[in-house]
């Protein structure tokens, strides 16, 4: 019996063979790990075309329309979560492609926006790179979240998270978005901002917890980072294109706010010479929001119960 070919893309550290149990497939499915980042589709259809199966991480390498076309040999496409705006799901399904989500869970990404938060507002980076190379000895003066605003754009299972750790700290938690109701800010038990300009203009830490789409692409843009207090910061872990990227940049170099974080860019991986990787009063982590072991395991198991679930016709999770 011939096994089918499946590839699981961008295991950049290598931990994807050992977080599941990749052996229940063995009789039928001949899994490859791919470490390296596939850049373009060139290299992604050199790399996969011979594949029937190909578990994607988040959206590291996108599956626009015209790829679909290049792999011809391609049945079964799974995501880690439950949504990739990377993939072109009805391309998918013209091509005869089932794609399929995985589980996922909202702690790691709320978790990670407090380490962005908590670094910027108290210098982390600064101090300890001075500790480690025997500067200075307490050269920053930390900012203070207790009986500060903390300002929410979103308020979904997230920005939810991100309040209710505001509050433990004492802060004046408040949120903002298209779709936010007063019911749900009074469930969460935070102000509901009349506008994102109220918002931004009153408070002391903003941070992104919106969805990407055609209406909050660009949400954030020169005008809205000018509103901010010049003493404010700027956190994002949802997606890179909702905060215009020159925009932010300008910020930072002129000194609009008092500084930004940010887990997700335009373009990942960040090029070498990217300009916000020296961007004054930035801090910028490599898209670690979802990268924790529950998560992982999670992801790659829920990857395994897809394909025999494939395998056997009866497709589990399937999105579009």
């Amino acid at each position: 019996m011939t096994r089918l070919r499946c590839a699981v893309l961008d295991d950049y550290q290598g931990v994807a063979e050992s977080l599941a149990d990749w052996s229940r497939l063995a009789d039928e499915v001949d899994v490859r790990f791919v470490r390296r980042h596939l850049d373009g589709p060139d290299e992604v259809a050199a790399e996969i075309g011979d594949c029937e199966i190909v578990v994607a991480m988040r959206e590291r390498t996108p599956f626009p329309a015209e790829l679909f076309e290049r792999l011809p040999a391609l049945r079964l496409l799974i995501t880690s979560g439950m949504r990739n705006a990377s993939i072109d799901v009805a391309a998918a399904a013209r091509h005869g492609v089932t794609v399929c989500g995985t589980p996922s869970n909202s702690e790691p990404p709320a978790e990670l926006t407090w380490a962005l938060l908590l670094g910027l507002a108290r210098s982390v980076t600064v101090e300890a790179e001075a500790l480690r190379a025997g500067g200075a000895w307490q050269s920053t003066l930390g900012a203070d979240l207790y009986g500060r605003t903390l300002g929410l754009i979103g308020l979904g299972k997230i920005g939810a998270k991100v309040a209710r750790v505001g509050q433990a700290f004492g802060m004046e938690v408040a949120a903002w978005s298209q779709n936010l109701t007063a019911a749900r800010a009074d469930e969460v038990g935070v102000r509901a901002a009349g506008s994102l300009d109220e918002l931004l203009a009153s408070s002391d830490f903003v941070s992104v917890h919106v969805q990407l789409s055609e209406r909050t692409r660009g949400l954030v843009g020169a005008a809205e980072l000018k509103r901010m207090r010049p003493t404010a910061y700027l956190v994002n872990t949802s997606r890179a294109a909702i905060v215009d990227q020159e925009a932010l940049l300008q910020a930072l170099r002129e000194g609009w706010i008092a500084g930004a974080g940010s887990d997700v860019f335009d373009t990942e991986p960040l090029p070498a010479d990217h300009p916000l990787r020296t961007a004054p009063n930035f801090l910028g982590l490599p898209h670690l929001g979802y990268v924790t072991r529950r998560n992982y395991e999670g992801y790659f198991t829920g990857a395994v119960e897809d394909i025999e679930g494939f395998l056997r016709g009866e497709a589990i999770r399937v999105l579009g």
